[in-house]
């Protein structure tokens, strides 16, 4: 399975990008082989339309869930709507959470968890 990590270098040991949409980097990893290819988020800079553009390189790279610390109303609709799952709150670093992912320790997100902008809606 092809999915994908928001992370803060370019490796599998990288820590967690708490950030969707301006993460540095999204990681592309085969949950069967842990083999990964870091894409450089070009979004990270964008005035406006960061989560939305991030949400479209998903699809276009074929994952299947994605994995991230936080995520607004714009890009979760954007990645929801191609079917591909959404899972909040990760933490620590790549490695072990595609370990605990593999290992079914997380449920799906059925929401956003941050306004506009990363408004915490808490």
């Amino acid at each position: 399975m092809k999915i994908c990590v928001t992370a803060q270098g370019r490796d599998i040991n990288a820590q967690i990008d708490p950030r969707f949409g301006r993460c540095q980097y999204f990681l592309m990893v085969d949950t069967d082989t842990l083999s990964c290819e870091a894409v450089e988020n070009s979004n990270r800079e964008a005035g406006g339309g960061a989560g939305i553009r991030s949400g479209q390189t998903m699809s276009a790279n074929g994952v299947q869930a994605v994995l991230t610390g936080h995520m607004g109303p714009n890009a979760f609709r954007t990645i929801a709507s191609e079917g591909i799952q959404v899972f909040l709150g990760m933490t620590g670093n790549v490695r072990e959470v595609v370990e605990n992912f593999k290992q079914g320790r997380y449920q799906p997100d059925q929401q956003h968890d941050t306004g506009s902008h990363q408004t915490p809606l808490f």
